[in-house]
């Protein structure tokens, strides 16, 4: 490979590792084509990315990023899976695919900055995603407002109770 072909494949990484919020890397060592195939597939589904780079421009890439705690531990076969927008999709999917598979393995991630070890990843898989988190936090704000009129419904009901009492023991009597 020429050197400025390397020089390219570093500069799109690296520009790949500041956009990211999640840069997980995984051992994809003995997992075959097709396997690897239907992995990009499910992460491409999520708006995740998985790239198979050089150790070497790897490590040169991710230095100076938010991600630069991981750049002296690539080592072996690895693959890049960096996620955007939702970090939770990006560690279900591959947390998934791990257990699915005998021969892929995740080693280590980096999520803003922060190390995680693979038991964090998986940590971080059980989750539940952003859009279940803000339609759980949309339900209660509203269930505040909801319960308020409630409440404030029940004074005027229960005086047109007494009121109703009162009519119908006259009426009686």
């Amino acid at each position: 490979m020429k050197r400025q072909d390397k020089a390219q494949i570093i500069e799109q990484l690296k520009e790949v590792a500041e956009r990211a919020s999640i840069a997980i890397v995984t051992d994809f060592k003995g997992l075959g084509v097709e396997d690897f195939t239907n992995l990009r597939a499910k992460l491409r589904e999520v708006g995740v990315d998985c790239q198979v780079v050089k150790n070497t421009l790897a490590r040169l890439a991710f230095e100076g990023t938010d991600h630069g705690i991981l750049a002296d531990k690539f080592k072996e076969n690895c693959a890049i899976v960096t996620g955007y927008e939702d970090p939770v999709a990006a560690a279900k999917v591959v947390a998934e695919f791990a257990k699915e598979s005998k021969t892929f393995e995740l080693r280590f991630a980096s999520l803003e900055g922060k190390y995680l070890d693979e038991d964090g990843v998986k940590a971080l898989s059980l989750l539940p995603s952003k859009e279940e988190l803000l339609g759980k936090a949309l339900g209660t704000m509203n269930a505040v407002p909801t319960n308020f009129v409630r409440v404030l419904a029940n004074v005027p009901r229960g005086l047109l109770n007494v009121l109703t009492a009162v009519k119908d023991q006259k009426e009686a009597a």
